[in-house]
């Protein structure tokens, strides 16, 4: 049926091969079994469960009540890209890298901004490496601009956790590759980068020319006792380094819905992406970038309650699901999910849907982040504990049935 729908819009209707061979994503594909039951638990979406703060919704609707409801400058207000770059020196001090306004530009989103920032980097026919298992849009998005992806996949020990394979990457990353887009810490795993991999990756793309896309929407949400920050690449960068790092508002700030993220790189990339921009979206909405100065500015309480709180719940529902015959989940080091192996278990999809039509528990198959994630599970921690432990005692009924 589905091939026979590909071949349909390919000869009859002349649609892009990129696009229609593009995979489908397997967490909305278990959420939409979902959407719309009042019964059903959802831990499918890497989101919070609090709604943004009240001071950063009421910078918002203070500017809608000002008017500013037109366009803005492609790259973005320049009091948000000053305060962005400022948040990211004192985040990440280097004397060696002066980031200023000039080298950030604002986006309508996170996922935005890395598909920017490919369009900017990839011509057809160039090789891109990823790091695997991955949250499916940072492999997709060089495909639809006709680049060839592969895959170097973590590790996974039931003790340890999830772990980079460093001489296997660096295998990969030949003088062919024009770019590695790498998301640390990790959607799924939580797997986090450590300053000596980082150093190691940097002096080696710098060797072959290669380009770095650092995928930093989880670099708040790290659960060490002294940790303010994931490890960064800014801190061991210079002005001269292929490097571009992509955030979002939507993690550490709890904006999902808003739809605000930056990239940080180069100045002579930054001065091109407002072309890319001008006729991407234009420019993200005025209102939703004063909500992101003050979500900058004035959130550093806001980060420190989040990533408690998520750390109590990260560490409460791994006591609760390894307390569960066949589970193995050890705590992530960062982001928010528990990406948890199911012993026996060879079609996650199916056993995810099963979940949601039984039990009302929506969780996030593993295949959907690669073939790696097979046999794996994804649930998003984000939330109160009695929820968790609500959504366990329905996993624990789906387990039974298996």
């Amino acid at each position: 049926m589905i091939n026979n729908s590909i071949t349909l819009a390919q000869d009859q209707y002349g649609l892009s091969s990129r696009i229609v061979n593009l995979r489908q994503s397997k967490i909305r594909d278990v959420a939409n079994a979902g959407i719309g039951r009042d019964n059903v638990l959802p831990f499918w979406f890497g989101e919070p469960d609090e709604v943004t703060p009240a001071f950063i919704r009421d910078a918002a609707n203070e500017s809608i009540a000002k008017g500013e409801t037109f366009y803005s400058h492609n790259l973005g207000l320049i009091e948000l890209r000053e305060t962005i770059a400022r948040y990211l020196c004192e985040l990440h001090p280097n004397p060696q890298l002066a980031l200023s306004s000039d080298h950030i530009a604002v986006t309508s989103s996170g996922v935005n901004a890395l598909s920017l920032a490919a369009q900017a980097l990839i011509d057809p026919a160039d090789r891109v490496v990823c790091v695997t298992p991955l949250w499916p849009n940072l492999v997709e998005i060089p495909k639809i601009l006709s680049a060839s992806v592969d895959c170097v996949s973590l590790r996974f020990n039931a003790k340890r956790g999830w772990y980079l394979d460093l001489d296997q990457l660096l295998g990969a990353l030949t003088s062919r590759t024009k770019l590695l887009m790498i998301n640390s810490p990790n959607n799924p795993t939580g797997w986090t980068l450590s300053r000596s991999e980082q150093q190691t990756i940097l002096s080696h793309c710098r060797k072959h020319g290669i380009w770095i896309v650092a995928d930093d929407a989880y670099e708040r949400l790290v659960y060490a006792d002294d940790a303010r920050v994931a490890p960064s690449f800014f801190v061991i960068a210079d002005a001269s380094d292929r490097l571009v790092s992509a955030n979002t508002f939507s993690k550490s700030w709890l904006m999902t819905g808003w739809r605000l993220g930056w990239l940080a790189a180069p100045k002579p990339l930054i001065e091109q992406l407002g072309k890319i921009i001008e006729y991407n979206t234009s420019c993200s909405p005025v209102f939703v970038q004063r909500a992101g100065i003050v979500a900058v500015r004035d959130g550093d309480a806001t980060i420190a309650h989040t990533r408690e709180r998520f750390r109590a719940a990260r560490d409460h529902l791994a006591h609760l699901l390894n307390a569960i015959e066949g589970i193995e989940a050890p705590p992530a080091p960062g982001a928010m999910y528990a990406f948890f192996r199911v012993r026996g278990l060879t079609d996650s999809l199916a056993f995810c849907k099963r979940l949601v039509a039984d039990e009302g528990l929506g969780l996030a198959p593993g295949a959907a982040f690669g073939d790696e994630g097979e046999g794996f599970v994804r649930w998003c921690f984000a939330s109160g504990l009695p929820r968790l432990e609500d959504g366990i005692e329905r996993f624990r009924r789906g387990m039974a049935k298996r």
